[in-house]
């Protein structure tokens, strides 16, 4: 791999960054061109100092920040807009996803047969380390989404996600919407790919979701994302 752009959207994980930066260099060591890029979604705690701090050490680390609260979707999307290099990778900023675990989606993006920039390679988080109530939560999420938007994906609540910028950037935008790339990416006529991955347990910070707060937003999400994807418009240009 030559050049990839790692996108960590975060809200109050100030005491996170320092380990996700080191993992992430130390995991995609062999790639020429790496970027991390931390988008500091208004944070009120000493993420944006922490980061200042953490360029001077790491060149590769690109800071940038919201004037206001907007949510993780806008800052995916600000995040990859602003990314130098068209082959993305995202996870969360609360450390919960393992930055080699990386390296399985890049092994699965090299293995694929198909059109790799119009592949969505998806994490599936493997013994999540979450507590008893949020698992049950996304669990029923997870059944109700699979069965209204037949996208073949066992986990999109997974932060760690590997794709095309140029892809992404084709996809209708909207406050939540990197919980529903999948059936986004099959409703342009593209295609997905779930890698199994580790998952870890939060070490500093606390969740910035209400468990039945986002369940109830996510079902209201869900009935959109339906009805945009029975809309798919991907004319074909003859030979």
């Amino acid at each position: 791999m030559s050049s990839i752009s790692v996108i960590i959207p975060a809200y109050n994980e100030q005491d996170n960054l320092k380990t996700l930066v080191e993992s992430i260099t130390q995991a995609l060591s062999d790639v020429s061109n790496l970027e991390i890029v931390v988008v500091d979604d208004c944070s009120t705690d000493n993420t944006r100092h922490n980061c200042s701090i953490l360029a001077q050490a790491f060149p590769t680390l690109t800071y940038l920040k919201h004037t206001q609260n907007s949510g993780q979707s806008a800052s995916v999307f600000t995040g990859v807009k602003h990314a130098r290099f068209e082959l993305i990778a995202t996870l969360d900023g609360d450390g919960q996803n393992p930055p080699s675990e990386i390296k399985k989606l890049i092994d699965a993006y090299h293995q694929c047969s198909g059109n790799k920039s119009k592949t969505l390679f998806a994490g599936h988080r493997q013994g999540r380390q979450d507590p008893w109530i949020k698992l049950i939560s996304s669990k029923i999420a997870n059944s109700i989404r699979r069965k209204l938007l037949k996208d073949d994906c066992p986990d999109t609540g997974c932060g760690l996600k590997l794709f095309h910028k140029s892809t992404f950037l084709e996809l209708p935008h909207f406050n939540h919407m990197h919980r529903f790339l999948p059936a986004l990416y099959k409703r342009n006529g593209y295609n997905v790919v779930n890698v199994p991955i580790l998952h870890a347990a939060r070490q500093y910070g606390q969740s910035k979701y209400n468990t039945w707060g986002r369940l109830r937003v996510g079902i209201v999400d869900l009935f959109g994302v339906a009805w945009l994807a029975r809309r798919p418009c991907n004319p074909k240009i003859e030979e």
